[in-house]
């Protein structure tokens, strides 16, 4: 997954997220064992952008991403 912060990340920039990061979750598999809160999963596909409720991580679909049947 390409991001510009972690989950948990004070940075105001989203973090991208591609069709291989769907079906979304936060925190992800690249975030450090130290920054995790329980799994939530995120929906994304609707609106092209996420907010975790639990650390406030904000993401948002890449240009031209769209989910298949699935996600």
């Amino acid at each position: 997954m390409a991001q510009s912060g972690s989950a948990g990340s004070t940075t105001l920039d989203p973090i991208m997220v591609g069709s291989e990061d769907l079906p979304l979750h936060c925190p992800t598999n690249s975030t450090p064992v130290w920054d995790m809160h329980p799994r939530v999963f995120l929906d994304i596909v609707d609106t092209g952008s996420a907010q975790c409720p639990y650390c406030g991580a904000k993401y948002q679909l890449k240009p031209g991403v769209s989910a298949g049947h699935g996600h």
